[in-house]
C-alpha cells in the first residue's frame, strides 16, 4: 500500500537520466495476464531505455505481490532506483518518461481515496477500518457494557436499580450513552494516529445521529458520508459501501471546485477558464488550484528563452 510518505520520496527523486514511469490497467474485466502482457509491451514499444525496460518487464513476469487492479512503476536504472505499488484502484495505462517520475495519477489517487476513516458504531461498541485506496484494513474494535431490554410490564432485573421498566429504561439509555463516548473516544485516537482525512459513519440512522453529535467539531466537518449497515457485517460489505461513498464525495468535491473556478472566472476574480488563459496564470504564479480533465492533451509552444507556455506560436520571448 503505498503511503504519503512513498509518494513524498518519488517527488523529492530527480536525475539528469531519465526516469521511466508505467502504469498499468491489471483490473481483471481487462483481459487475462497474456493481454496484460500485451498491453505492457505495446505501451513500452517506443520507449529508448532499454534497461529500464527489462527491469519493468522481468517485475511484471516474475512479482507475484502485484496483483490488484493496477500497477505504477518507477524505473531510474542509472540511479538504482526502482519502485513498484500495485494499487487496489483502476488508473488508465500510460508511460511517461523524464527527469522525475510521472506522480500526478498518484496524487490524484491519494486525493479521491486515501486517508479515510470508517466507523461501524451500535448501542455497545464499535468497528474501525482504514480505508486507503481502494483496500479496506479492519482496526482493533471496541465493546462496551452490554445493554440489557425489559419486557414490558417486567420489574427491573438489574441489581440496585429500581422503578421497574421505567428505571430500567433510565440505566439502558446511561449505559448506550456510556459506550458511545467510549467509541467516541477510542475512534478519534484512531483518526489521528492514522491522520485521517476523512470520515465515514455506518449503523442504524439513531446510533450514527448520537456518535456524530458528540463529536468535536473539527471532525464532524470531515464526515464525508453515513451509511445503513450491521456492526455483524462482512468486510466485503463494508469496503463496497466506502468504494462507493468514497467515489460519490469526490464526484460531489470536483463538482464544486469546478462550478466555484467558474463563477470567480465570469466575476473576473479569483479564477480562469479556457487554456491560454490558464497557462498565462500559471506562469505568472497566480495559480493555487489547477484542474486539468483526465486525459486531457492539447499541442502548444514553449518558449525557449522563458518556459513560457502557449497554444500560439510566438516570433519574441512574451
Amino acid at each position: 500500500m503505498i503511503t504519503d510518505s512513498d509518494l513524498q520520496e518519488l517527488l523529492n527523486f530527480s536525475s539528469p537520466e531519465a526516469v521511466l514511469s508505467v502504469y498499468l490497467n491489471t483490473d481483471p474485466a481487462e483481459g487475462n495476464a497474456e493481454a496484460l502482457k500485451l498491453r505492457l509491451r505495446s505501451l513500452l514499444e517506443e520507449v529508448n531505455l532499454p534497461k529500464d525496460k527489462a527491469k519493468v518487464s522481468e517485475y511484471f513476469e516474475h512479482a507475484r505481490e502485484w496483483k490488484g487492479r493496477s500497477l505504477a512503476i518507477f524505473s531510474c536504472t542509472t540511479r538504482d532506483f526502482f519502485r513498484a505499488y500495485p494499487l487496489a484502484v483502476p488508473l488508465r495505462s500510460r508511460v511517461r518518461v523524464g527527469d522525475h517520475p510521472h506522480v500526478k495519477p498518484l496524487a490524484d489517487l491519494l486525493d479521491a481515496f486515501g486517508g479515510y476513516g470508517v466507523v461501524l458504531i451500535d448501542k455497545q461498541g464499535a468497528r474501525l477500518f482504514l480505508f486507503h485506496l481502494g483496500e479496506l484494513i479492519e482496526q482493533e474494535g471496541v465493546l462496551g457494557e452490554e445493554v440489557r431490554h425489559t419486557k414490558r410490564g417486567g420489574a427491573s432485573s438489574v441489581r440496585g436499580q429500581r422503578g421497574g421498566a421505567a428505571g430500567q429504561m433510565r440505566y439502558s439509555e446511561a449505559v448506550v450513552e456510556r459506550n458511545i463516548k467510549d467509541a467516541l473516544e477510542f475512534a478519534i485516537r484512531f483518526f489521528e494516529e492514522n491522520r485521517v482525512r476523512r470520515v465515514l459513519i455506518g449503523g442504524t440512522d439513531d446510533n450514527v445521529a448520537q456518535f456524530r453529535s458528540h463529536l468535536p467539531k473539527a471532525w464532524q466537518s470531515l464526515v464525508v458520508g453515513t451509511f445503513p449497515m450491521s456492526m455483524t457485517a462482512k468486510h466485503t460489505e463494508v469496503l463496497a459501501r466506502a468504494m462507493e461513498i468514497g467515489q460519490q464525495a469526490e464526484r460531489r468535491r470536483e463538482t464544486r471546485l469546478v462550478d466555484m473556478t467558474i463563477t470567480n472566472a465570469a466575476k473576473g476574480a479569483g479564477g480562469v477558464v479556457r487554456l491560454d488563459e490558464t497557462l498565462s496564470a500559471v506562469h505568472e504564479g497566480r495559480v493555487q488550484t489547477l484542474i486539468v480533465r483526465e486525459g486531457y492533451r492539447s499541442a502548444g509552444y514553449q518558449c525557449a528563452g522563458c518556459g513560457y507556455l502557449t497554444t500560439q506560436k510566438v516570433a519574441v520571448c512574451p
